[in-house]
């Protein structure tokens, strides 16, 4: 059973930078690929951005790029997610997830397997 845990999230105004981590436990991280998701209040959870196995390669949203960074570290168990230049339209809770196994680079949110509780991000005007 693998356990995700996210933290970094908190208040900024918008401009600023949050880093999110996600810590794995229970399984071996390195043959996950990960992804980041978000759910703003009222809205469908949507696809932030992906990592595969390696980190070799990524892929972002269109509303994230330039300005969100995910990357991992697989001796440390973790996934980061990177935000800067930060708009209020990214208020929401982020999720991280975990999928074992099939697709380099899964960017629905049914392709994943495990996911962690959320971390609230509230980006102030």
């Amino acid at each position: 059973q693998v356990q995700l845990v996210e933290s970094g999230g908190g208040l900024v105004q918008a401009g600023g930078s949050l880093r999110l981590s996600c810590a794995a436990s229970g399984g071996t991280f390195s043959s996950y690929a990960m992804g980041w998701f978000r759910q703003a209040p009222g809205k469908e959870r949507e696809f932030v951005a992906a990592i595969s196995r390696s980190g070799g390669n990524t892929r972002s949203a269109d509303s994230v790029k330039g300005r969100f960074t995910i990357s991992r570290d697989n001796a440390k168990n973790t996934v980061y997610l990177q935000m800067n230049s930060l708009k209020p339209e990214d208020t929401a809770v982020y999720y991280c997830a975990a999928e074992v196994g099939r697709l380099t680079l899964p960017l629905r949110s049914t392709n994943y397997d495990y996911w962690g509780q959320g971390t609230q991000v509230t980006v102030s005007s």
